[in-house]
């Protein structure tokens, strides 16, 4: 019996909240039960252990990076208990590819004792561009989230039976085959790993993007300052009000446009069951 539906999230533009909170509304609309969310996309909420069991139905969403779980997130997501609560694993992509992500995550979850009863690759606006996968998830990808949910409740109230330990099939491979790698035109290694953002003469010093950054690496007293890394999430950049954030390294802007280029094609969401 499912009693309570949970939406966990880390969501730096808002993509991954987007699919994750619809999912958890419409569930928790079909079973009558009561509804909470953990946004862990800001560093002291991953200071916050999170407990479930076997009453509870968790979405838990991640962005896709490099193909993978942010690496960033693998320490905290350990220290999730499941407690037999059941799952449904949620990764968003920027319209490229979700590769070996989807597995990562639902494998993580069934290690920290979640049973994984569904699972979900979407798509949401690439974090570096404004251009691939631009305004998604979409209209077109809620209607999908819908028909989703309806099988998911669907099978939860059938007579199946979650056996833990238990791996769907999904797309990708756990353990991965490594994380994704740009090249250029020559077929040699693009590595953006040190790039940082810059701040243009517009900004007018309203800590917004220190408030914002999913690791805590702005300087809330000097937002041109980094004290952490970047992990190019974007959240700085495209949260800014005054557009002053940007990257203009050349090998992120080759690997930005790049992925404009190949990627122009709509890539649609993956569900299994």
């Amino acid at each position: 019996m499912v009693n309570r539906i949970v939406g966990m999230y880390f969501s730096p533009t808002g993509t991954t909240e987007k699919i994750v909170q619809e999912l958890v509304e419409l569930l928790a609309a079909d079973f009558k039960c009561e509804k909470t969310y953990v946004d862990f996309t800001l560093p002291d909420v991953r200071k916050e252990v999170q407990i479930f069991n076997e009453d509870d139905l968790v979405v838990f969403g991640t962005p896709v990076y490099a193909g993978r779980v942010p690496n960033v997130l693998l320490k905290y997501i350990h220290t999730v208990q499941g407690g037999g609560a059941l799952a449904v694993p949620i990764v968003l992509f920027g319209n490229r590819n979700y590769d070996d992500a989807l597995a990562e995550l639902q494998a993580l979850l069934v290690e920290d004792g979640f049973m994984s009863v569904a699972a979900g690759a979407f798509v949401g606006e690439h974090s570096f561009s404004e251009i691939l996968g631009a305004g998604r998830p979409d209209n077109a990808d809620m209607e999908v989230v819908e028909m989703f949910a309806e099988n998911i409740y669907n099978k939860l109230t059938s007579d199946f039976k979650p056996v833990a330990g238990q791996l769907l099939e999904v797309g990708g491979q756990y353990p991965s085959k490594g994380y994704y790698q740009p090249r250029d035109r020559k077929g040699n290694p693009v590595d953006i790993r040190k790039v940082t953002p810059k701040t243009s003469d517009s900004c007018n010093n309203c800590g917004l993007c220190a408030k914002v950054c999913p690791m805590g690496s702005i300087n809330p007293e000097n937002v041109r300052e980094l004290t952490g890394i970047c992990i190019k999430c974007g959240s700085c950049e495209k949260k800014c009000p005054m557009g002053a954030k940007y990257y203009d390294a050349e090998s992120y802007l080759y690997h930005k446009h790049e992925l404009e280029e190949e990627y122009i094609r709509r890539a649609e969401p993956s569900l299994f069951f």
